[in-house]
């Protein structure tokens, strides 16, 4: 999927210029003459690459990926400096910077840079829904099921999950079959890796 390009510089010939590049190879851009203009419409955009200027009046382009970073927008990220240091190449990169750019940037490099950021940003969306999507099956499960799977996940055969919560092992192959139907599967590795699938952050 071709996700948007979000180009945050004060520089409106630099946005110019980018826009105008990454519209040749289909890339659709969207310019911002300050990091205030983007954080106020950031609530309401699609997930995208962001190209930062590392050097903005009042909120530098670090900050802004800092505080993109805290508030949990993770999208992918190419700084570009005309004063680039190494430890502004650092804090970029620790921040989950794709890469790091100085001007006068290389067409190909900003083009390469900016697929590197899509595939990882596809893969981050992919990841999400996935996730996502187990969850909302395991939501289905109702509290008792939940331990039984719990249980199940743990390695627990029916008769240990039975004497753990006073059960009869009768009433357990129940609340496992009530759980294989709403999950899709009988199979405990598969039940397993639903599980896991469940409990990791979206």
């Amino acid at each position: 999927m071709n996700h948007p390009v979000y180009l945050v510089d004060d520089d409106e010939a630099v946005r110019r210029a980018f826009g105008l590049l990454l519209s040749t190879v289909g890339i659709r851009a969207t310019g911002f003459a300050d990091p205030q203009s983007f954080l106020a419409q950031a609530p309401k955009l699609e997930p995208g690459c962001l190209i930062l200027d590392i050097r903005m009046p009042a909120i530098s382009g670090l900050k802004l990926q800092e505080r993109l970073v805290a508030q949990g927008v993770d999208w992918p990220t190419i700084v570009v400096s005309g004063h680039g240091d190494i430890e502004a190449c650092r804090r970029a990169f620790r921040n989950g910077a794709v890469d790091f750019l100085s001007k006068p940037v290389d067409e190909q490099d900003l083009i390469d840079a900016i697929q590197r950021g899509q595939e990882a940003l596809a893969r981050t969306l992919s990841r999400r829904a996935e996730t996502a999507e187990t969850q909302a099956l395991l939501a289905a499960l109702t509290p008792r099921e939940h331990e039984v799977l719990d249980r199940i996940a743990g390695g627990f055969t029916t008769r240990e999950i039975a004497e753990g919560l006073g059960l009869s092992p009768r009433t357990v192959e129940s609340h496992r079959a009530g759980i294989g139907a709403k999950l899709g599967t009988t199979s405990p590795a598969e039940m397993t890796r639903i599980w896991l699938d469940g409990h990791k952050t979206p």
